[in-house]
């Protein structure tokens, strides 16, 4: 069922509500449905203890953190590295492969005019497919095939890889991609970064851009007492992009 509304207590916490015929239970007591049902975004609402919460219709953002997971999904630090460096757009068409969750391309999907994913796995193809529902993408496929073996899709502006063999979807990629376009590898050990970068600096079709590893570091602050975390979020992937030049 979609999420229909956010609730936030103060401090930041969210609920997120999916039956508005129901009252909401929270750590902090309960809204009554007909409550729930008459707020309006930017409404104050107070539970039965006496919280107090902010309510409002959920963001694509909200919906997303609430996919179904199997596969480690690729973290927000690195899906805005991907977007900024390729020029991800409204006008852009897109192939990922490796769809594992679907974060990657139902987000890309969000951003981009039409994204088309490869999967071989039954059980991850069958949760991308149930994410891309309670999402509402209309502009997203999902195809059960072997990107190894080659891509369909021609004139495409990027192709996003998270596999384990990134370098044997390279000649699929130069063949699929138009002169420009981007294709991008997310690998969690360097090996796998050392073999798909000599394979597009050997293939002739594609220039290399850069390998680079985000760490990122969130920090708390309370009035005059701020301080970095003590936990980052550290080593996720590398990222390696490409570009094709002829």
């Amino acid at each position: 069922m979609a999420i229909k509304k956010i609730l936030v207590a103060s401090g930041g916490k969210k609920f997120y509500v999916r039956d508005m015929d129901k009252d909401m239970h929270t750590q902090y007591g309960y809204i009554p449905s007909a409550d729930l049902k008459k707020a309006k975004d930017g409404a104050k609402l107070v539970s039965n203890t006496g919280k107090e919460f902010g309510i409002f219709t959920p963001f694509f953002i909200d919906m997303y953190e609430r996919i179904k997971r199997s596969a480690q999904i690729i973290p927000l630090k690195d899906l805005g590295s991907i977007i900024t460096v390729t020029g991800i757009s409204k006008n852009s068409k897109i192939v990922d492969a490796g769809a594992g969750s679907g974060a990657l391309c139902c987000f890309l999907a969000s951003i981009a005019k039409e994204v088309v994913t490869y999967e071989i796995r039954d059980d991850f193809f069958d949760i991308v497919k149930t994410n891309i529902e309670n999402l509402g993408l209309k502009n997203i496929k999902i195809k059960k095939q072997d990107i190894y073996l080659g891509i369909d899709e021609k004139n495409i502006d990027a192709i996003t890889l998270d596999l384990p063999e990134p370098w044997k979807a390279v000649p699929a990629a130069a063949k699929s991609l138009k002169t420009g376009g981007f294709v991008v590898s997310y690998s969690p050990t360097i090996p796998q970064v050392m073999d798909f970068v000599n394979s597009i600096t050997t293939d002739g079709n594609f220039v290399y851009i850069k390998t680079i590893e985000i760490i990122e570091r969130e920090w708390d602050v309370e009035g005059r007492k701020v301080r970095p975390k003590s936990q980052a979020i550290g080593h996720s992937g590398f990222l390696t992009f490409a570009r094709k030049i002829r």
